[in-house]
């Protein structure tokens, strides 16, 4: 399974310092609602791709002492940034989850598999690494991004997004790989507390994307965009 030195150079980080933990908060917001929706209630839990920790950080603090939480993050400079938020149930390890022979409740990939060049590989090691699996991931493909191009182009160049999915693309892949999709929901974007970095023309859209959201999920994130999906599967 191939990925970007970019993760591992400090290229990634000197683009984005802060390994975007400010949305942290809101994605563990998004985590706990899934699994409380579904009656997880794990004992381990594991980020595969964790970066600065953030998200792992607030879901040990919701849970407490009765459930482990373990992060793994390839990146010299993202460990560094995790590594201070080490405490009793919450610890991180430098290396890849593929490296270690532990087995966890829930793994988690956040954001994470539209980086990784051979995602279906990256998926099929996943899937026997824990009995429920959380992920988080871009719904980039959509008419408007399709037609103005440039999106796609900066989100390759910036964040290092050399995937894009649809909803349907991306629930057939984790089906192609041998998943079973137990629950998904949209998370909106403009929800971001960074949505800054994305401009003014994502700032325009959240009011339309909002009411178009509430009379028809599916076409707005088909045509809008601005959308990721949170999955629960096995």
């Amino acid at each position: 399974m191939g990925t970007n030195s970019i993760y591992e150079d400090g290229t990634y980080l000197s683009k984005h310092p802060t390994w975007h933990e400010e949305d942290s908060p809101w994605k563990a917001d998004h985590i706990d609602r899934l699994l409380k929706r579904n009656g997880v209630h794990p004992s381990t839990v594991c980020e595969v791709g964790c970066g600065a920790g953030g998200i792992l950080e607030n879901l040990a603090t919701r849970y407490g002492d009765e459930v482990s939480f373990t992060g793994y993050e390839i990146s010299p400079g993202a460990f560094e940034l995790c590594r201070k938020k080490t405490r009793g149930n919450l610890r991180y390890h430098h290396k890849s989850l593929f490296d270690d022979s532990a087995e966890f409740d829930v793994v988690m990939a956040i954001d994470v598999f539209e980086h990784v060049e051979d995602y279906f590989g990256f998926l099929r090691d996943l899937r026997k690494k824990g009995a429920y699996k959380v992920f988080h991931i871009p719904l980039e493909l959509s008419v408007q991004w399709v037609l103005r191009s440039t999106p796609l182009i900066k989100q390759r160049l910036s964040v290092g997004h050399i995937h894009q999915f649809t909803k349907e693309t991306a629930l057939a892949t984790l089906k192609d790989t041998g998943y079973e999709v137990i629950d998904f929901f949209y998370t909106n974007n403009s929800d971001l507390p960074n949505l800054a970095i994305w401009g003014w023309k994502a700032k325009l859209l959240k009011v339309p994307r909002k009411i178009l959201f509430l009379i028809n999920q599916d076409l707005t994130v088909r045509i809008l965009g601005g959308f990721s999906l949170m999955v629960l599967a096995k």
